[in-house]
């Protein structure tokens, strides 16, 4: 009996670690955003922020960022851009919720975080750190890490104003969308309504 349950146990062991094992190869994901300085490449975070990849990707996936301005950049902060105004004021038309509690902190450079007005603003504007920035724990959701030195540097060489020339997204994007369908259809609705001329 001891001998069964045991073998039992093994085998619920084995089935959990392929499951997990599984899911961070399914939808590991990476992007890459082109400016005149340089190349970004960033490794996604979909396992810790779900719904907040999934917004990025879905709208990076329709070319929502492709021409749009790093409209704000601070030395020895961050780098922010994805306001179609360019402004800092604007946005897809909706909103959505935080992902905090995610086991994520700023406690080094290179994060890519939302920028938001407040609790649930999140929206398409976003953020990349070039330093430590850990008052920004538990107030910004981070979504994604840049790859390299190398990637980081480029970041620390952005000026207001410089372009994302386009934004490539790579990986199992389309199975991903899929574990936020209601999410993604509802945004899609919004982003037709508020951007007829692009979607």
């Amino acid at each position: 009996m001891i001998k069964r349950v045991s073998l039992l146990m093994l085998s619920i062991l084995m089935m959990m670690t392929v499951a997990v094992q599984s899911y961070s190869k399914e939808y590991r994901m990476k992007v890459k955003i082109i400016t005149a300085k340089g190349d970004i490449n960033i490794n996604l975070l979909p396992d810790k922020s779900p719904v907040t990849v999934a917004n990025f990707v879905n709208l990076a996936k329709k070319g929502y960022y492709n021409g749009l301005t790093f409209h704000r950049v601070i030395e020895n902060f961050m780098a922010q851009g994805g306001d179609p105004n360019g402004t800092g004021t604007g946005g897809p038309g909706y909103q959505f919720e935080d992902e905090v509690d995610n086991g994520l902190n700023f406690s080094k450079a290179g994060k890519l975080a939302m920028a938001n007005a407040g609790p649930g603003t999140n929206g398409s504007q976003f953020f990349i750190t070039t330093v430590p920035t850990e008052w920004l724990n538990g107030n910004h959701t981070i979504f994604g890490e840049v790859m390299s030195d190398a990637d980081l540097a480029i970041v620390k060489k952005l000026s207001n104003g410089d372009v994302m020339t386009k934004v490539v997204v790579e990986g199992d994007i389309d199975a991903f969308l899929k574990t936020q369908k209601s999410k993604v259809d509802s945004w899609n609705k919004t982003l037709k309504q508020n951007f007829p001329n692009k979607f």
